[in-house]
């Protein structure tokens, strides 16, 4: 039995998650004091991967990311990087799919929180940067580790948006959720049954975790 997928998936779930933490921070923060129709651009950009079909989605992204076209050439041509069919363009277009698992809960702790935190941190001389460092974030702590759980099993079962960007390439590109499909179409349902099972127990895991951050941002007197 081939483990090698499953230890893909969760090495492209953790790097995602960690990408998306240090992006979606500060993105969030950002999106939670504007009121402008930029915003809106913005996050109807940021939703978009929650409607649209993955398939799609990784049509353009394959288009965008490919040697001929835009920051695929762009990237090929300056840094000599391959996005297409690598583990690097996985990371990126997982970035992109699971954007919204990350920012939504973040953005929304955020607009919760009194705005007498961030009047009190700006009557003492804080800076916008400190007072979300020092008192923004501490008091939204149970949003981010539900952001970043989310975001971690949402990457767990990429299927449409993997296979368009990495393919089916053993030991580079071959998640879980690719194997699964593979195998069942190899009519190897012994092999797809424990990849399906793994994945399953991770994610119901991941699940409970959530469930239980939740109950305890209840209990939270800011949050």
């Amino acid at each position: 039995m081939d483990l090698t997928p499953i230890w893909l998936t969760l090495k492209l779930a953790a790097i995602t998650t960690l990408v998306l933490l240090i992006i979606g921070l500060p993105l969030a923060y950002w999106l939670s004091k504007r009121r402008s129709i930029f915003k809106i651009i913005i996050e109807a950009i940021i939703t978009m991967p929650l409607v649209l079909p993955p398939s799609v989605l990784g049509f353009y992204l394959l288009l965008a990311f490919s040697p001929q076209h835009g920051i695929g050439k762009w990237l090929h041509n300056t840094f000599d990087l391959q996005l297409v069919f690598s583990f690097q363009g996985l990371v990126l277009a997982s970035a992109i799919y699971s954007l919204p698992f990350m920012i939504g809960p973040i953005k929304s702790a955020l607009q919760q929180l009194p705005g007498s935190l961030s009047e009190a941190s700006y009557t003492l001389g804080d800076t916008d940067w400190q007072t979300f460092v020092n008192i923004l974030l501490p008091n939204i702590r149970a949003s981010v580790w539900t952001a970043a759980i989310l975001t971690f099993a949402h990457t767990l079962g990429e299927f449409g948006v993997v296979l368009m960007i990495g393919g089916n390439i053993p030991g580079v590109t071959r998640v879980a959720s690719i194997a699964v499909y593979d195998s069942v179409e190899n009519m190897d349902y012994h092999s797809a049954n424990i990849y399906s099972l793994i994945l399953f127990s991770i994610t119901f895991v991941m699940v409970i975790a959530v469930f239980v951050f939740n109950k305890y941002k209840a209990k939270s007197p800011l949050e």
